[in-house]
């Protein structure tokens, strides 16, 4: 069995993340889709609108609920303290006997990707999977050379202009946020009064 690890803060998980990360599986040859919902994710450390790890942990169990067969949620990085590091989850993987760690990003975490920690160990540990994001085009030049070979792992994932942070904005505005997210992840986020 193939897997694709995607893992996100996932505040909220919606259908863009859910379509998009199955059709790369579908293109790309995996089986399975692991989500690793960050528990605090370095680059958000200081967002006022994160949602609780638990809280997030539990949309995407609700999300993927009736869907076992394609997704799987993995709570590895909620049980570690501290910042939320890729590389770090990455050798947890290992240690528990994952072979090849396939991770799936999309493309406008290129630019950001050499910024990781330790990003030379993570990109010979990690085989990477770009998913091509609506409007963000990558400049490739602009990436450091040891990261360019990247551009030959990208896969087209329908373009789908669904972001958390506009699910978030909706929800302060009181807005409806049908058909962006599954009716029971905006139910969750309505009973629990998420990003009010």
């Amino acid at each position: 069995m193939r897997t694709l690890c995607f893992g996100g803060s996932f505040n909220p998980i919606h259908h863009g993340h859910l379509i998009c990360a199955r059709a790369v599986a579908e293109s790309g040859g995996f089986d399975r889709i692991r989500l690793i919902p960050s528990a605090a994710p370095p680059h958000k450390l200081a967002a006022a609108d994160m949602a609780d790890a638990g809280d997030r942990l539990s949309m995407c169990q609700i999300a993927s609920f009736g869907h076992s067969d394609l997704f799987e949620i993995d709570d590895l990085e909620l049980r570690r303290i501290g910042p939320s590091f890729t590389i770090d989850t990455v050798r947890e993987l290992r240690a528990t006997g994952m072979d090849q760690i396939n991770w799936l990003i999309g493309s406008d975490t290129i630019a950001h990707l050499p910024t990781w920690r330790q990003p030379a160990e993570l990109l010979a540990a990690v085989n990477f999977v770009i998913m091509a994001r609506p409007g963000t085009p990558v400049d490739w030049s602009a990436i450091p050379p040891a990261f360019q070979r990247l551009q030959h792992q990208m896969i087209v994932a329908p373009q789908i202009d669904i972001s958390a942070t506009n699910i978030r904005d909706r929800v302060r505005q009181r807005r409806s946020i049908a058909f962006l997210t599954p009716p029971a992840v905006a139910e969750y986020i309505a009973q629990h009064r998420l990003y009010v």
